[in-house]
């Protein structure tokens, strides 16, 4: 059974990492009983598993598992795990690199999503090391995306989640990310790039147009050899893929994107061979409850400049 309801805790434990699903009854309805809610709701549920999971307990209201006579009560909410497809697992380390209290700083591997979405709901950085941590709680302070790599800051206390995130939205974290992408002499760099990015749900691909720059980043050359660059890239802004946006509106687009300069087909869930060579390199803020500065670097380095001639071999 799938749901789009955002997940939230409630009387069902966590499973494998994954919270449960939160369906809140409507304050108008006039259903019988909460079974024909849900089959109004879920229609694409096919009905021989919802009245199963009825049957076996596995929806939970708040006074217990709701049976299929189970009154409709307006406002209302119950919970249920949703049946999972089956996901390819992601063979690479989640490295933690730094662990307080109150944080949770770790290295993502490429091709691991951040956090569940789609059709990647356990294979994902917050399920993973909710599970191997035991940390039920841990919630993400800001995401990264699944084919980029690097450091990513995780929240392992719901009351102090607010003072981590607003670091991000306030633009209080100095964040720096590692490129490799084609060397073009001609192109003058350090270079500042400012454009209006927008990003449509359930199009892949942003797309820049004209009208007031909500984005900003700061583009530099570390080195370059075999006609191959490497990029320092700071991200001033936070809209989505806006580096990769902006180094493919460059002419000089990061080795490995499948989605810029255009969309090209989706891989195989189990090809790994050719990452986004994009790495989140370092994060630096004051923590806002120690008042400590903490400055911390991912230990990965990109492929492509690394190793080129692997990269050549597995790309």
């Amino acid at each position: 059974m799938r749901r789009r309801t955002k997940s939230a805790p409630g009387p069902l434990p966590q499973r494998d990492g994954v919270d449960p699903v939160r369906v809140r009854l409507p304050v108008d309805g006039s259903w019988p009983t909460v079974a024909a809610y849900l089959a109004h709701r879920l229609p694409q549920a096919a009905a021989g598993r919802l009245a199963e999971m009825l049957r076996d307990g596995e929806i939970i209201g708040a006074d217990g598992p709701v049976e299929p006579g189970t009154p409709f009560v307006p406002g209302t909410s119950v919970w249920f795990h949703r049946d999972l497809e089956p996901e390819v697992p992601v063979p690479f380390a989640i490295e933690v690199v730094h662990r307080d209290e109150h944080l949770v700083v770790v290295d993502k591997p490429h091709f691991l999503a951040t956090t569940p979405r789609g059709r990647h709901v356990a294979q994902t950085a917050l399920a993973r090391l909710r599970r191997d941590l035991d940390l039920p709680a841990l919630s993400p302070a800001h995401r990264l995306d699944r084919l980029t790599a690097g450091l990513v800051m995780f929240v392992a206390r719901p009351e102090v989640r607010g003072a981590y995130q607003t670091l991000f939205r306030d633009r209080l974290v100095r964040k720096e990310y590692e490129a490799v992408a084609r060397f073009d002499e001609a192109l003058e760099l350090p270079r500042t790039v400012r454009s209006r990015i927008v990003k449509e749900r359930g199009v892949i691909a942003a797309r820049e147009e004209e009208g007031e720059a909500n984005s900003e980043s700061r583009i530099e050359l570390l080195a370059a050899r075999g006609g191959l660059g490497r990029y320092r890239l700071l991200p001033l802004t936070g809209r989505t893929h806006q580096l990769r946006l902006h180094m493919s509106a460059l002419g000089i687009p990061i080795l490995g994107d499948p989605v810029y300069p255009q969309v090209l087909p989706e891989p195989a869930p189990d090809d790994f061979r050719a990452p986004l060579q994009l790495l989140a390199a370092s994060l630096e803020f004051t923590d806002p409850l120690t008042g400590r500065e903490v400055r911390l670097r991912s230990r990965r380095t990109l492929a492509a400049w690394s190793d080129p001639r692997g990269w050549a071999a597995g790309g």
